[in-house]
């Protein structure tokens, strides 16, 4: 039934242009609402205003007043990957890379579509302390991995603190894996690290030997190439922005710490619950939270928080970020984003900006989407009603200018299809007879 469903998941003309007319658009580059029309062309979203004319061959919508932001970006998932999302046969693992298991035919993948998802950042998992690489991803339901990839996104690299890789909650035969402490999952980035700066410092040195040979005598010979260590030595360089998975206050501080000492790229921390006691520190670093909205308790180091820390965080200059963590969580993103509304008095302008240009910026992808202006990609989520209604129903999703979803012709699919399976099961049943 799915199959059926889903083949012709593409419900407008593929390159042509659009008109999207008679919406209620919300820009998200700053607080206000128009009413009016979005033109679309060659993927790019290429005016907004009122009473736009577009050429006779241009596709149009009349959306009826229905309601228009910005297609809503995840900036911490685990979609659309073959196999597990943590590589646990050993304690570091950046070697590793999400890349290189990308399942485009992943069923969130459409899913996250529904709920007007256009972007994701789908990662390691949080089981090492330095863990695998993540990509970010434009949803292009159809296409191939190699086409989801989001182009000029920046490299990322999962690091993990706390519980996850002590394995506080995971039991398994043999003697126990070190790290066992918090202290002592710090202490092994650190260690990680400073093999890093000899490894690098050997290379520096056959470079110089090379330099000076004049090609008499032995040739100087390379030191063994160590992939891992490649990796390191490249975050190093700042050629991935490092994503870390947190909950306590107290261990964000210290590894803000570390990441200063050594000049790395720390971008945000993952979940980050307890990072409203912290703001002052998360300016001063520049570092941003991506963080649920009210999902906690569920282990020892996710307790001390409150539905009130996104909109505590946001108020205090901290950029913030709602993800999902979860394929199903996905799905009603903008409902997360009005508990922010609720709970502690966010306005409704910077509660969408934790789903569009805050998690764009944090992913390093705000020049090409998270805000509806002229110039960037097409990608917009339709809703019926304003997206932080309790009762509202994301009602159409645009990738790169194409519809993906589409609800009601998704709904006139679908009861084609038990039709159709219905008419087989009764000519199979006369032929019987």
């Amino acid at each position: 039934m799915v199959g059926l469903v889903l083949s012709g998941a593409v419900y407008a003309s593929p390159g042509k242009d659009l008109l999207l007319k008679n919406g209620q658009i919300l820009l998200i580059k700053d607080d206000s609402v128009i009413e009016g029309d979005i033109l679309i062309k060659d993927g790019k979203i290429a005016k907004v205003g009122s009473g736009i004319k577009a050429a006779a061959e241009t596709e149009v919508i009349d959306l009826d007043g229905k309601w228009v932001m910005p297609g809503i970006i995840d900036s911490h998932s685990h979609i659309a990957i073959e196999g597990s999302v943590n590589e646990m046969g050993d304690l570091m693992t950046p070697e590793v890379d999400i890349k290189d298991v990308i399942n485009p035919e992943d069923i969130s993948i459409f899913y996250a579509l529904t709920g007007g998802v256009t972007s994701i950042h789908t990662m390691h998992g949080s089981g090492n302390p330095i863990g695998g690489r993540g990509i970010v991803l434009k949803l292009r339901w159809g296409k191939t991995a190699e086409e989801m990839i989001f182009e000029g996104a920046p490299l990322t690299v999962k690091w993990a603190l706390g519980e996850n890789p002590k394995r506080s909650n995971f039991f398994s035969p043999g003697p126990a894996r070190y790290p066992r402490t918090r202290m002592g999952v710090e202490a092994s980035i650190r260690y990680e690290f400073e093999k890093t700066k000899d490894y690098m410092a050997q290379w520096d040195g056959y470079r110089a030997k090379v330099k000076k040979w004049k090609g008499t005598g032995t040739k100087p010979l390379p030191p063994r190439k160590d992939y891992r260590l490649e990796v390191m030595a490249d975050i190093l360089k700042g050629k991935y922005w490092v994503r870390c998975h947190a909950y306590q206050s107290e261990e964000m501080v210290s590894i803000l710490k570390l990441c200063k000492e050594y000049g790395l790229k720390l971008v945000c921390f993952e979940h980050g619950l307890e990072g409203y006691r912290i703001t002052n520190e998360l300016v001063e670093y520049e570092v941003a939270v991506s963080t649920f909205a009210d999902f906690w308790s569920y282990k020892w180091e996710a307790y001390y928080t409150m539905p009130h820390a996104v909109a505590l965080m946001a108020k205090r200059g901290v950029l913030v970020a709602i993800n999902s963590d979860d394929g199903e969580r996905m799905r009603h993103l903008f409902n997360d984003a009005a508990k922010a509304v609720r709970f502690g008095g966010l306005s409704e302008h910077e509660a969408l900006k934790t789903l569009t240009i805050n998690p764009a910026i944090l992913m390093g992808i705000d020049q090409q989407t998270g805000t509806i202006e002229a110039g960037k990609d097409a990608d917009l989520a339709v809703f019926n009603r304003h997206p932080l209604d309790s009762t509202t129903v994301c009602e159409m999703t645009l990738v790169d200018g194409e519809v993906l979803f589409d609800r009601t012709k998704y709904l006139e699919d679908r009861q084609k299809a038990v039709e159709e399976k219905k008419k087989k099961e009764e000519e199979k049943k006369e032929d019987k007879e």
